[in-house]
Formats: structure tokens, C-alpha cells, sequence
């Protein structure tokens, strides 16, 4: 790990600030008209996702920290773990669900994602903005229902439940967004 200076922040740097990994957002330099210079930061949990704002003294020297974005590619379920294959070593390897979060409810099989790692340590994930998913179960349309903008549950094949218009049926593909978790479009 690289030692550097809060004089060379940049956003999206991730540092280690008293044991735990942080991804720097945003940060601003300041020199007052009296007492030495500062920087002020908002600086974001890897780990719990958490955002805290922290003043560093100019010249403070901190970790940096390299973490590796793998793509890997989801195979199967093996019990209650997700397996995924790195696409450049071949390598698989089982995840809990817990450490990837939200992701399980986007992805199905022979889909890809990129893991962050830390050392062999998964420490978030990264998806595209919106996927292709199948409807596995709704309730059929109304005939005359046409209320507008009404909504109905479907159970996607990921095993997500979102709001869908009523005219679609079991067996559609849709688009849904990854970072709501909401209907877009027919696909």
C-alpha cells in the first residue's frame, strides 16, 4: 500500500481512515486567513456504504489502498452461496449473499458483474444501470381495467417482486432498474 499526502486527494481514491476502507468523494481544500490549511472531506464507508464528513490537516499522509475490480461471471446457486467465475483466471469462487448485497435479485445465470476485492475480500459490486429480466408469475390483466398508470406485483425469474403496468403477463421480458429496483420498459 502507497502512503500519500491529503494534498494529492482525488475523488474516488479509497484510503484507510482508522482501520476501515473509504472511498473519497469529494474534497476540498481550505487555507483560512488564520491557522494552517485543511482539507475537508466527505469520505464513504466501502464496507457499510456510510458517508461522514472528516478534516485532515494539510500534509496528513494517508493509506491508499488499491482495490481490484474483477469481472466474474455468475454460474449457479450452490446451496445458499452464488458461484461466480473470474473471466480472466477461470478461477470460481463462492460468495455468500450477504457480501454482494442487492445483487442477486439483477442477476441470473451466465450473466456478468464486476466484484471490487479487496485482497479476497468482496467489498462491493458494480452492475450496468438496468438488466433484462423474465416475469415468472403475475396475475393476468382485467379485461376493462385500464385505469391509468395502475400497477400490479410480478415475481421476476430472480425471484424479485416489482410493480408492473397491467397489461403485461407471465413469460414477458422487462427492463428494470438496478438502482431503484423498479419497472422501466417492455424489453
Amino acid at each position: 500500500m502507497a502512503s500519500i499526502s491529503t494534498n494529492d486527494f482525488k475523488n474516488g481514491w479509497t484510503v484507510m481512515v482508522d482501520g476501515n476502507l473509504m472511498q473519497i468523494v469529494e474534497f476540498q481544500h481550505v487555507k483560512p486567513g488564520k491557522g494552517p490549511a485543511f482539507v475537508r472531506t466527505k469520505i464513504k464507508n466501502v464496507r457499510t456504504g456510510s458517508v461522514i464528513e472528516k478534516t485532515f490537516r494539510a500534509g496528513e499522509s494517508l493509506e491508499r489502498v488499491n482495490i481490484d475490480k474483477r469481472e466474474m461471471q455468475y454460474l449457479y446457486r450452490d446451496g445458499s452461496d452464488l458461484v461466480f467465475m473470474d473471466n480472466e483466471t477461470y478461477e470460481q469462487i463462492n460468495v455468500s449473499p450477504e457480501a454482494v448485497g442487492e445483487l442477486p435479485n439483477y442477476l441470473i445465470e451466465s450473466k456478468t458483474a464486476v466484484l471490487l476485492m479487496f485482497g479476497s475480500e468482496i467489498v462491493g459490486t458494480e452492475i450496468s444501470a438496468s438488466v433484462e429480466l423474465v416475469i415468472a408469475e403475475t396475475e393476468p390483466g382485467i379485461q376493462g381495467d385500464r385505469v391509468s398508470g395502475a400497477t400490479k406485483p410480478a415475481v421476476l425469474e430472480t425471484g424479485l417482486t416489482v410493480q408492473v403496468p397491467l397489461f403485461l403477463e407471465t413469460g414477458e421480458k422487462i427492463k428494470v432498474d438496478t438502482r431503484t429496483g423498479s419497472y422501466m420498459s417492455r424489453a
